[in-house]
């Protein structure tokens, strides 16, 4: 397991790579604003429809081109 320091740092990172350092920001402030429950989000929104088989497979590409 990553420590807590990192973890936020490769976060950052992803973000900042992903969003840019401006929408990044923007980002990270909408969760800090808004009451936002990434559990409950993840419920409705990730894998929706998807047999385990589907989840797995679309990992395995995941991790190849990582």
């Amino acid at each position: 397991m990553t420590n807590s320091a990192v973890l936020l740092d490769r976060g950052i990172r992803c973000l900042n790579n992903e969003l840019g350092i401006l929408d990044a920001e923007r980002f990270v402030a909408l969760l800090l604003k808004e009451s936002f429950d990434y559990t409950e989000w993840r419920k409705d929104h990730l894998f929706v429809g998807m047999s385990i088989d589907e989840i797995i497979d679309e990992a395995d590409k995941y991790c190849k081109n990582i």
